[in-house]
Parts: C-alpha cells; sequence; structure tokens
C-alpha cells in the first residue's frame, strides 16, 4: 500500500509539473511580399497556423507581421490572444514583433511597445545608424494553473546599423532588468546576428550581471534540428549559425531546445525557421 501511495505522489507530482510548462516559441514570419511569388504569404499562411498548432505553443513571439498578417492569425488561432502594435505608428501600421498566447493557460496583465532609439517612447522614432524602425513588445503573464508571473520580450533587431544593433543590445538588457525586475523573463526575437557577433556578446556577457542566457545552452536534452534559423526559401538552410534566439532571464529550467525545419514538398512557412523551447519555472 505504501508503495501505491509514493508511486501516486510521484504521479501527481510529474503531472503537476507538466501542466506547469510551457512550450515557447520565435517565429520571423517573413512580411507579406508580391514578389516572393510562390513564397508569397496566401501560399505560406496555413503552414505557419499548422505549426503552431502542431507545437502548441503557449507563447509565441512573431516578426515581420505586417497589419494584413497578424490579422489572418489571429482568425484562424481563436484559441490565442495577441499583443502589440505596429512600429510605425504605434497602432496598427507598419511591422508588428508581437506576441501570442494561450488564453486557456495564460493571463495577460500588460503590455506596452517601447523602441529601440533614444526616445523608446515616441512611435515610429529611430536612432544611431538605424536602416530601419525598431521595436520590442513586452508582456507581462500570469500562469493560470500555477499562479506565477513571468515577463516575454519580443523584439527585431536592426539588420545593418552597426552601432544601432549595439546599443538595441544594451537597451535592451536595461529595459528587461527595469521593467521585469527579478521577475522571471523570456526574451525572443530575430536578432540579425549570429553569436560571434556583436549584439549577442553583449546580451550574453556573463560579466554583466544584466545578461541574458541562451535557451539552447540551458536546455537539459540539447539542441534538436538544424543550428542555423535562416533557411531564405531555399531547399535548405543557408546558415551555419543561428540569428534568431529564445533567451532566458531567471530562475528558468529547460527540458528542450529545437529549430523547426518543417517543409511541404520543399516550401518552407517562411523565409526563417521557428526556434522553440519548453520551459519550466522555478521556484
Amino acid at each position: 500500500m505504501k508503495k501505491l501511495w509514493v508511486l501516486g505522489v510521484g504521479m501527481m507530482m510529474t503531472v503537476a509539473g507538466m501542466a506547469q510548462q510551457l512550450s515557447v516559441a520565435t517565429f520571423n514570419i517573413r512580411l507579406d511580399v508580391a514578389s516572393d511569388s510562390p513564397n508569397h504569404w496566401k501560399n505560406r499562411k496555413e503552414k505557419v497556423v499548422s505549426q503552431v498548432l502542431f507545437h502548441q505553443w503557449d507563447v509565441l513571439g512573431v516578426q515581420e507581421a505586417l497589419p494584413n498578417q497578424v490579422a489572418d492569425l489571429k482568425a484562424m488561432l481563436p484559441a490565442y490572444g495577441f499583443t502589440g502594435v505596429g512600429r510605425e505608428d504605434g497602432d496598427n501600421k507598419g511591422e508588428f514583433s508581437g506576441i501570442f498566447y494561450k488564453k486557456e493557460k495564460l493571463e495577460l496583465l500588460a503590455s506596452e511597445t517601447f523602441w529601440l532609439s533614444l526616445t523608446p517612447t515616441v512611435p515610429g522614432s529611430k536612432s544611431w545608424d538605424a536602416a530601419i524602425t525598431r521595436i520590442v513588445t513586452w508582456a507581462k503573464f500570469k500562469h493560470k494553473k500555477s499562479g506565477k508571473i513571468f515577463y516575454h520580450f519580443n523584439t527585431h533587431f536592426d539588420h545593418i546599423g552597426q552601432e544601432a544593433r549595439r546599443q538595441s543590445a544594451h537597451m535592451l538588457l536595461q529595459k528587461v532588468s527595469s521593467i521585469a525586475g527579478n521577475t522571471a523573463a523570456i526574451i525572443t526575437g530575430d536578432f540579425n546576428a549570429k553569436p560571434q557577433d556583436e549584439p549577442i556578446r553583449i546580451i550574453v556577457d556573463e560579466t554583466n550581471p544584466l545578461h541574458l542566457t541562451d535557451a539552447k545552452v540551458l536546455s537539459k536534452t540539447g539542441h534538436y534540428g538544424p543550428v542555423g534559423t535562416f533557411n531564405g526559401f531555399g531547399p535548405k538552410g543557408k546558415d551555419e549559425a543561428p540569428i534568431d534566439y529564445v533567451f532566458m532571464k531567471g530562475k528558468w529550467q529547460v527540458l528542450q531546445h529545437a529549430t523547426i525545419s518543417q517543409t511541404w514538398g520543399g516550401r518552407f512557412a517562411s523565409d526563417h525557421f521557428a526556434v522553440m523551447a519548453v520551459v519550466m519555472l522555478g521556484k
């Protein structure tokens, strides 16, 4: 009888642990561009949605999502809430770096967007040598079953301006610290930078108390799938190194980490692969 009781308690603890797991992903879905021809959004949106539904991501940061793409995903993912604004006007113009989340599992407590510029509260602003307006959208969530609170920051760094990329990395660390404080945070995005590039070296610099940690490094089961995350709609990944990341801040356990490289008859859902991690918030 005692053995059965211990077994029952163990099973309950396992189920409770699974209930507190979160599946997190970042996905640059490629903006809607007519010149993409066979890879146009109208031919890809079902593929993007099918990945979300198959992997059952609890929280998903998307990049390059234009207003019509956000509208499509909202309509096709009714179980998900969404938060975010267009980067050009702080409303519905330009690309979003928004966050989708499972409404049944997570409660949205607060959300805002800031601009990666010298005037972060001014919509549409850009600074330094940035080629394009860039933003960070953040959300504060409560995990409904456990009551645990965490933050999710989602971004898309500039692809050209070296100073902008350097300053964006520093600003991201400062903002995560000032907004989330000691509360655990997930940071997702297309950073347009490989691990050896300056923005990523700044972000993961362990000599800086504000640093973040790549979820891949923390994964208890290593990494699954390609290492590179950009495919360019080609027959295979173009790079051997990632530019899309899931970073962690705080007491997280990372159970799994993967790059999702599914194809449909040789066609990709986007010119980037989604990157995901299965995580658990520690005590």
